[in-house]
């Protein structure tokens, strides 16, 4: 118990202390030198964060010890809640997007620029919209209903904040009964709710993934419960939250009653997207746009080809033959978890989640941490290494470098990439295959 309150107070003060270099009024924390500094402070809290990890990942559990780590987390959080948001203007969408549909519009129809939304301009939220010149809004239905909803009820960058630090708790709640399914102690709850990537992406800056992330933890703990047209609803909202929960529905299938929980997903994903169709295939929004500004067209935006870029020039198509190199992996890999090996058991149901999005996010290689923090959801039940740095370490893609998207994120897929091969490792693969990464070490 007191090893878990002195980490516990390390990384409260380490996070007060981030959050002090913020100069007030600034859209960035204040300076490079600034941004450098909040870095490394949170870097160390990550190295807290992970020998924290290590305590709980090895059997420790006491009387009181769930709710030391659950007053730490609501610790962590209040004051972030209730600062701006600098270290992403997301958020600021989000609240358009909301004052749009509060207004009557739908928010595919214009983009934040547009004569036409004027009237709903002021000076605070709009001159702070990322892409507001050229771009129509980038979010799913469900991410946008519920940015419609904080437009009607509470229309401030502390009620975006508040209401995705909401779906964390959910997010705690269900990973709780999967551990409680699991027979594994409570504490190891600390693995996603002591995270600082999650404690800075959403009470911090209010990221919709926050909400995927609950989603997809209600999905897994009714997909243990046998629960599978609601697990389908779940994962349905989970997807037109973020998308990138689609790869979690090869982990949900279950024999017999595998297309229940498929129909459920289809039919909530139709009917999220009828609820915006009066414009069209403008619903989509600005979804190619993106993958063209992220550099997903030319191939220099993923990881691996950013480092061939710098040997040679990228022939024509390396774009093309990386992304369906990536979805045939992905396709095996489902097919797999899907009917080959059936996984069933909370840990094993976790474990497998955890290997589908760890290999999305490594192929897709976001230079943005927050697409990180989901990661550490399947973790709290099988914290593999990789799945663990990957879902902690991107904390450090928060330093500015200038849009370089090889050098600097080395630092963080190429750790990965040794800890996969470890753990491929003939001593490791003879294990009871992905049953037993219920240690981190």
């Amino acid at each position: 118990m007191i090893r878990l309150w002195v980490l516990g107070g390390l990384l409260v003060t380490l996070t007060m202390a981030a959050l002090s270099l913020h100069v007030p009024g600034a859209l960035g924390v204040g300076s490079i030198a600034l941004k450098t500094r909040f870095v490394v402070i949170t870097c160390v809290s990550t190295a807290v964060y992970l020998l924290a990890v290590v305590v709980v990942s090895r059997g420790f559990s006491t009387r009181h010890g769930v709710w030391v780590v659950l007053l730490v987390a609501a610790v962590l959080r209040l004051p972030l809640i209730v600062s701006p948001a600098f270290l992403s203007t997301d958020v600021y969408r989000y609240i358009w997007d909301g004052r749009v549909q509060a207004f009557g519009v739908n928010p595919y129809r214009y983009m934040p620029a547009d004569p036409a939304l004027v009237p709903l301009r002021d000076n605070i939220v709009y001159p702070r919209i990322n892409r507001a010149e050229y771009a129509p809004t980038i979010y799913a239905p469900a991410a946008e209903m519920l940015f419609g909803a904080i437009g009607f009820v509470w229309s401030s960058v502390t009620g975006v904040k508040a209401v995705m630090v909401g779906f964390e708790i959910l997010a705690v709640c269900c990973l709780l009964g999967l551990l409680s399914d699991a027979k594994l102690p409570p504490e190891r709850v600390l693995i996603y709710a002591w995270n600082p990537l999650p404690v800075w992406a959403f009470a911090g800056n209010g990221h919709i993934d926050a909400a995927a992330i609950g989603l997809v933890a209600a999905a897994l703990l009714l997909r243990v419960r046998h629960r599978d047209g609601w697990a389908g609803v779940a994962l349905g909202l989970a997807i037109l939250t973020k998308f990138l929960p689609a790869v979690v529905a090869p982990v949900l299938w279950r024999r017999r009653a595998g297309w229940g929980t498929a129909v459920a997903a289809v039919v909530t994903i139709s009917v999220l997207y009828l609820a915006y169709s009066g414009v069209g295939l403008r619903v989509f929004g600005f979804l190619r746009g993106y993958g063209d500004e992220e550099g997903y067209a030319s191939g220099e935006g993923f990881w691996l080809l950013a480092g061939f870029s710098r040997v040679m020039p990228l022939p024509p198509g390396a774009a093309l033959v990386y992304k369906g190199c990536a979805v045939l992996l992905l396709a095996a890999l489902g097919a797999w978890f899907a009917f080959v090996r059936r996984p069933d058991g909370a840990v094993s149901i976790c474990a497998a989640a955890g290997v589908m999005m760890a290999v999305l996010i490594f192929a897709i290689s976001p230079h943005y941490p927050w697409y990180f923090a989901w990661l550490a959801v399947p973790c709290v039940l099988a914290p593999t290494p990789v799945v663990v740095w990957l879902s902690a370490a991107p904390m450090l893609m928060y330093l500015d470098t200038f849009g370089d998207r090889f050098v600097w994120p080395s630092v963080v897929y190429v750790p990965a990439i040794l800890l996969a091969a470890n753990g491929l490792r003939p001593s490791h693969a003879a294990r009871k295959s992905l049953d037993v990464h219920n240690d981190f070490a």
